[in-house]
């Protein structure tokens, strides 16, 4: 065979090699795995992933946290204790503690800032331990208000949040790895994948996970450790499912919240939603789980090239709605409601992130004015619309009553004329 170069990859003994144009050290992969797991961080896995890596910083995961010592522009803000004191006064009786005495952060203070799209929270230090001051900046309303003002340094941030705030969180050293909800996060731990040479092609893909590779429910439940509410079952006090790892079953480590075990801050009576990071206690009363469309069904979590929509979804309004369901149904609601967007009435504004009504339910469920009849702290699809805001709950669920018995409108099928052009 001589004039023929060979080129071999040689596999044995848990040894790679690569022979030929130069020999490469060789790999015993059987030591790499004999190693423990370990996070490697973001800027690891972005020197082959570098346009996932892109898309994911365009991304509120990437920015959930960011430190504000190295980036001061991450506070969104200006931190003026005179004018943040005035609009605390404002809050009056609801206060726990007089707004002359809330501990206000100075700028120096803060070291990572919480959010920025609905509201910023600021972590500080007190004691050698991170704590969130108790103020809050909400964004689209230009307002401070309070947060846990009475017991804010009785509340480690690591420990009751830290999990879903920051990638590779370890309660027993009191620290992280990296500001952020980034790719480990997601993936898993990923020393060995980071390590493994791409001539091990299968024991590389083999050593990270793919949720788009898991059987529904374990992937969907990745999202669900952190959009979700409630206690930690393997470490006490704890606010996120501690010791839980991507693929992993969540409910071993997590048992979330309920209106019907105590929780009415957090839930109406009929258990939809209030609060923020719970989409996934809404969807698992949804139609959707039933029929198992998943959170990554309507949004992406990272992707290539120009995202379609900077809200995460696949496609925006009701578009998005389309792409699964054709509307065959013109009676009732929809008869009066073509100009409207499906998630108006389906996905109603009656979760509070910074101010009340900022963040869509997730049940995918109309609420009529019956169920604000039958508890008012119940509010509903229609007086979520300018239009219906300030009327008769009454009225308008007669006026609906009235419009549910009518028969689905028929017509007759009208042919479009056909001109002919005149000589």
């Amino acid at each position: 065979m001589r004039g023929i170069v060979f080129r071999s990859i040689i596999i044995f003994s848990g040894v790679v090699t690569l022979l030929a144009c130069g020999a490469e050290t060789p790999v015993n992969i059987t030591a790499i795995l004999d190693q423990p797991r370990t996070f490697v961080g973001s800027d690891t896995c972005k020197q082959c992933h570098l346009e996932h890596y892109d898309s994911w910083k365009m991304t509120l995961h990437s920015r959930m946290i960011q430190d504000a010592r190295a980036n001061r522009d991450a506070i969104v803000v200006p931190i003026v204790e005179e004018r943040i004191r005035e609009d605390l006064a404002k809050l009056g009786d609801t206060l726990k503690v007089p707004a002359d005495q809330i501990y206000v952060p100075k700028v120096e203070e803060i070291l990572y800032t919480i959010g920025s799209q609905w509201k910023q929270r600021f972590i500080v230090r007190k004691d050698g331990t991170l704590y969130i001051s108790p103020v809050q900046y909400n964004v689209e309303t230009d307002r401070w208000v309070n947060y846990h003002e009475q017991d804010w340094d009785k509340r480690p941030w690591l420990l009751k949040c830290g999990g879903c705030h920051a990638t590779g969180v370890d309660l027993e050293k009191d620290n992280f790895i990296e500001a952020g909800v980034s790719c480990e996060a997601c993936h898993g731990k990923g020393s060995w994948h980071a390590v493994l040479p791409k001539t091990a092609v299968f024991e590389k893909r083999q050593n990270i996970i793919n949720p788009a590779k898991l059987t529904l429910g374990v992937a969907t439940q990745i999202c669900g450790s952190c959009h979700n509410r409630g206690a930690a079952t393997q470490h006490k006090g704890a606010g996120w499912p501690v010791g839980y790892e991507p693929g992993k079953a969540l409910e071993a480590y997590y048992i979330s919240t309920s209106f019907a075990a105590g929780d009415a801050s957090h839930l109406y009576g009929n258990e939809f939603s209030k609060a923020h990071h719970q989409q996934y206690i809404d969807w698992k009363q949804s139609k959707h789980f039933v029929e198992g469309v998943t959170c990554t069904s309507c949004h992406y979590v990272h992707q290539i090239g120009l995202p379609p929509t900077r809200s995460q979804t696949l496609s925006a309004g009701s578009k998005q709605c389309f792409s699964c369901h054709v509307q065959v149904n013109t009676n009732m609601a929809h008869a009066i409601h073509s100009f409207g967007n499906c998630v108006g009435c389906h996905m109603p504004r009656i979760v509070k992130s910074a101010e009340s009504g900022d963040l869509h339910s997730h049940v995918f469920k109309p609420l009529l004015p019956a169920a604000t009849l039958a508890d008012a702290a119940m509010p509903n699809s229609c007086q979520t619309c300018h239009k219906h805001k300030n009327e008769d709950l009454q009225v308008l669920q007669n006026q609906w009553e009235a419009l549910a018995v009518l028969p689905k409108p028929t017509g007759q099928i009208i042919t479009p004329i056909k001109y002919e052009a005149q000589p």
